[in-house]
């Protein structure tokens, strides 16, 4: 297990640079640059500002000088951000999408095993069709749909939540943007959980653990639950990337100072450092989901090892 994790990490390397390296083409190939606004500067000043930042050197001598800094645990500054290093504007906007998105993926794995098991114990039944209702919807209107509904009548009509906004991890901010994100996970873990405890329910090892006489909750938790798991596990990691990043919309329909506010903002404004860093931060984090559910899958399926 501890080789294969290692084999693992020292795979990521190549992969990193991969996408630090086709990122930092299409950044640079993009029409525009950071300095462009509506204010134009004099040619003294701009040749000022693309020294400052290394823009007047060659494309390769740049982007050597970006690895150089990203080896030392160095994002850069930003180009937009006066007096913000990317690591500042990061280490503020990632606790906010981390408690948000976290929040909503803990409650979402909860809700939608839960729910997809109630439906599979009684298929084609009325909560069957329930459960299959909220799984579509969730899967079918769009989060810039559902957030400004929700914003309309529970901040707008009851008065009970704030419209958006943020106030130092204060939960009546907290409970609309999570509410949005564990309804769209939870309709994609309640389906998949769904579907896989049927097909889990009609197997031959199940029909012995029943033909014994156990009970069906001893036949769904001991003998059923962790093999009908394996599919939800494997849909964690995306779900979990798409959490921890606030899902863009939910950010800016919240007004949240998350990731997905910076990535917006980072790429609207050309700032070519902070929008690498929020690659390699992201990317850095699929990679290491993708390990956690790999280890997940020797866990839940004793079939599987990793040498």
């Amino acid at each position: 297990m501890w080789s294969y994790t290692l084999r693992r990490l020292l795979a990521t390397i190549p992969t990193l640079l991969a996408v630090i390296t086709v990122s930092y083409l299409l950044v640079h190939a993009a029409p525009g640059g950071p300095f462009d606004s509506e204010r134009v500067v004099s040619a003294a000043v701009l040749a000022n500002l693309q020294a400052k930042y290394h823009l007047d050197q060659p494309l390769w001598q740049q982007y050597l000088h970006y690895l150089g800094n990203l080896l030392q645990g160095d994002l850069g500054a930003s180009f937009r951000y006066a007096d913000w290093s990317v690591n500042e504007l990061v280490a503020n906007a990632l606790p906010v999408s981390l408690a948000i998105g976290g929040t909503a993926l803990a409650l979402s794995f909860v809700i939608g095993v839960g729910l997809g098991t109630a439906a599979a114990l009684r298929q084609n039944s009325a909560a069957d069709y329930g459960v299959m209702l909220v799984g579509n919807l969730g899967s079918v209107v769009p989060s810039f749909v559902i957030g400004p509904v929700m914003i309309l009548v529970f901040a707008l009509w009851l008065h009970w939540l704030p419209a958006g906004g943020w106030d130092a991890f204060a939960p009546r901010f907290m409970i609309m943007p999570v509410a949005l994100l564990t309804l769209i996970n939870v309709a994609t873990i309640a389906r998949v959980m769904r579907g896989s405890l049927i097909e889990v329910l009609h197997s031959n090892f199940i029909r012995t653990a029943r033909a014994k006489g156990l009970p069906t909750r001893v036949v769904v938790l001991r003998h059923a639950l962790k093999p009908a798991l394996l599919p939800v596990v494997s849909v964690l990691s995306p779900l979990a990337i798409s959490s921890i990043t606030a899902a863009l919309v939910t950010e800016t329909v919240f007004s949240l100072p998350g990731l997905g506010k910076l990535i917006v903002n980072g790429a609207g404004n050309r700032d070519y450092t902070l929008v690498l860093g929020l690659v390699v931060l992201i990317t850095l984090l699929a990679v290491l989901l993708n390990l956690l559910v790999d280890l997940a899958y020797a866990a839940l399926d004793p079939k599987i090892r990793y040498s």
